[in-house]
């Protein structure tokens, strides 16, 4: 699923081309529990985003910047999960070159991969609306020959915003889509802002445990 779309109508916002491109991830954003329909059946799943600033030229030998000069970025949204079927777990073994341990498992923290090098596999599809829509379709590690030639500097400050614990700073920096999309969750409705309390109450898997210090030091994260 992506985020990114464009239906022919003028716009300023500059989609990221096809192709395979370098990318850092910048931001995780918790969407909290979102229904979805898939074949008539709808389900309640919670949801993330996590966010790419892509780094590069295009097929022409263009910077892949927006009209601001900024790198351009890019998302992918998620359902907060590590079971072996989870688009998570396949893309995030997949950046890694490895799967999961059976201790990791027991609760990745999603920090772990805020500030971490891919390659990313960019797709154009075209919706059943008829819209096009840009998807990273493949995450992969970075070639060691690339780390060695080195990395660029990253541009984004890097951050994760959780709703059961909001910066509410960071939430107001976000688009008006995503803020609806956020504020439409039960976990939101739930929370009491002006007593910066969470009455929801539940812990989330990805958040249990630190993230792992003894990991390989050739894996991203």
């Amino acid at each position: 699923m992506s985020l990114i779309a464009r239906d022919g109508a003028a716009s300023s916002f500059k989609p990221v081309p096809p192709g395979m491109h370098l990318a850092r991830c910048y931001r995780v954003v918790d969407l909290g529990t979102q229904t979805s329909e898939w074949k008539g059946v709808s389900k309640q799943q919670h949801k993330i985003m996590v966010f790419f600033e892509v780094h590069g030229e295009d097929s022409d030998g263009k910077a892949l910047v927006t009209s601001k000069g900024e790198p351009m970025t890019i998302s992918k949204n998620y359902t907060l999960s590590l079971n072996p079927e989870s688009r998570l777990r396949k893309d995030l073994a997949a950046w890694r070159s490895r799967d999961f341990t059976r201790q990791e498992l027991d609760g990745f923290e999603l920090k772990n991969i805020l500030g971490s090098w891919a390659m990313l596999s960019v797709q154009e599809t075209l919706g059943d609306n008829q819209k096009v829509y840009t998807n990273i379709v493949g995450i992969n590690p970075v070639p060691a020959k690339m780390k060695q030639a080195g990395l660029p500097e990253g541009f984004n400050k890097t951050d994760i915003f959780d709703i059961d614990s909001p910066d509410m700073a960071l939430f107001e920096t976000f688009s008006d889509w995503l803020k609806g999309k956020i504020k439409e969750s039960p976990e939101w409705q739930r929370y009491d802002y002006e007593a910066n309390e969470n009455r929801a109450g539940a812990d989330r898997i990805a958040r249990q445990k630190e993230g792992l210090t003894d990991m390989e030091d050739d894996l991203p994260f």
